[in-house]
This record gives C-alpha cells, structure tokens and sequence, in this order.
C-alpha cells in the first residue's frame, strides 16, 4: 500500500489534486486509516491514476473523465470523450490560425486598417419574423452562443405555422438597459401580409436614411475584424452612429458558416455635424 504522498508521485499529481479526485468520487483511496485518516492507494489503481493524468494533460475536464470510469463499457466511453477533444482542438486549432493570419496582416500592414468599400444609402422599413434572447456579459462568444440557441425553435416555429424561411436573415443586437448583457434579435423576412403565430414576434424594422453598410465575405472568423473596419471607416468619413447595428445574411446556406458567406454589416448613421 502506497501513502498519498508516493501514489501521488508515481501518478505525476500532487497529493492536493489526490484529495480533490478523493471529494469529487473519481479515484478514492483504498483504505483510510483511523483515526489518524492517512489514506492508503494500491498497486492496481496506477491505471486509473495514469488514465486521468494523461487525459487532463490532453485537456479532458473532470466530468467527462468521471463519464469514462462510471461507464460499464469504459473502452466505448474513453473513445467518445477523446473524439469529443479531438474536435474540441480542431475547433480551436482553426480559430488560433484565422487570429494568426490576423495579427500577420497587421504586422504586415502597420497601424491602418484595411481599406474596404462602405456604401452610404437608404434603406427601407422592413417586416421580420423574429425571436430574441439575452447574452449575458455580451462578448462575442456570449452572442454566438445565444444565436445558436434561437435559430432552431425559431426556424420550427415557423415551418409549424406553414410560414416560409424567406432570406436574407437578418440579426440586430441592442444593449440590454442596466447590464453588461446584449439582446440578440434573429429574424427572417416576413410576407407582405404577415401572419401571427406562436414561438416567434412581427417585429417591424424603421427605415433609415442612412445606412452604412460593408461587406463580410466567409466564415465568422474575422467578422470582429470587418467591424473595426466599418466603425473606423464611418468615424472617417465624418458621420456617427446612430441605432443598434444589424448583420444581413446576404448569401448563408444552411446554418453553418462556410467561405462563401456573404454577410452585410450595418449600422444606421448620420453627419457628425448634426450632432
């Protein structure tokens, strides 16, 4: 029998992360002795010890390992959680090359922005079907997570009613008054005889004289990026803005964001010397 001390440095851990795995019900010791509650591990627990430090080292958290060891069929159950992981990192490894390609093209053009085509023009009233929701702390991961979760009842709701997914989708986010939260909008383009009907709200966008307006080609990777451009360049040109900003699904097949995405970004404006 191993004290705590030598099973955890056979294990690579540290005896606090021992007593952690202990309270948590991953990896108890095999005997605890009394009264002195010194806790006692065995030979043939090295397995489960190596097992969970080699699948934190790969970035497992603790409830998906505790899933592998209260599986009855735990071979099954490691390959889930590892294909899991294994698409977790694909997910990332994508998103740390897109802001490696970023940071080059900074470090490639220097402070200025890149120059991208803003069209000033009118837009009129339009008609939606609509959902909304709240990302709280409004990052942009909060708002990616909450449209997420919109879009498939409000599509469902919808083809429920018999009322068509007409696009272009349109998305437009307003701070919520007293939080640090966004409220989301989702919509699609209503008939021009809108019907009523549960899980979605007729919202009715105003028309603007001016609105300021670029184009996003591709994935969601860099949008932050046509964003800064549109800001910066609506500030330079003289004009500020002046109601809640709106993406336009110009060109989106299917819900999942593809390099032939055509997003058009919008912010209403006027002339700063209005102001």
């Amino acid at each position: 029998m191993y004290s705590i001390g030598e099973f955890a440095a056979f294990g690579r851990v540290s005896p606090r992360m021992l007593r952690h795995y202990d309270a948590i019900g991953l990896l108890k010791p095999a005997q605890i002795h009394e009264p002195s509650g010194y806790r006692g591990y065995g030979s043939w627990q090295l397995p489960d010890l190596y097992l969970i430090a080699e699948l934190r080292e790969l970035g497992v958290g603790l409830p998906a390992i505790d899933r592998v060891f209260a599986s009855a069929d735990r071979d099954a159950a490691l390959r889930s959680v590892l294909a899991e992981r294994r698409a977790e990192l694909i997910v990332a490894v994508r998103a740390d090359t897109c802001r490696l390609e970023r940071i080059d093209r900074h470090l490639t053009e220097g402070d200025s922005p890149m120059i991208r085509p803003i069209d000033y023009s009118a837009q009129e009233e339009l008609t939606v079907y609509a959902a909304h929701g709240f990302a709280l702390g409004g990052g942009p991961e909060q708002i990616t997570e909450t449209i997420s979760q919109l879009i498939p009842p409000l599509d469902e709701a919808l083809e429920t009613a018999g009322r068509p997914l007409i696009e272009p989708g349109i998305f437009w986010y307003v701070p919520a008054e007293g939080t640090d939260d966004t409220e989301v909008h989702i919509s699609y383009v209503a008939e021009s005889e809108p019907v009523p009907g549960e899980g979605y709200e007729i919202v009715h966008l105003p028309a603007v004289e001016t609105m300021a307006r670029l184009r996003h080609h591709g994935d969601m990777t860099g949008i932050s990026e046509s964003w800064a451009a549109l800001m910066t360049g609506v500030v330079a040109d003289g004009y500020e803005m002046i109601g809640p900003c709106r993406e336009v699904y110009v060109h989106a097949p299917g819900h999942e964001p593809g390099d032939d995405w055509i997003t058009e970004l919008q912010v209403p404006v006027r002339s700063a010397r209005h102001s």
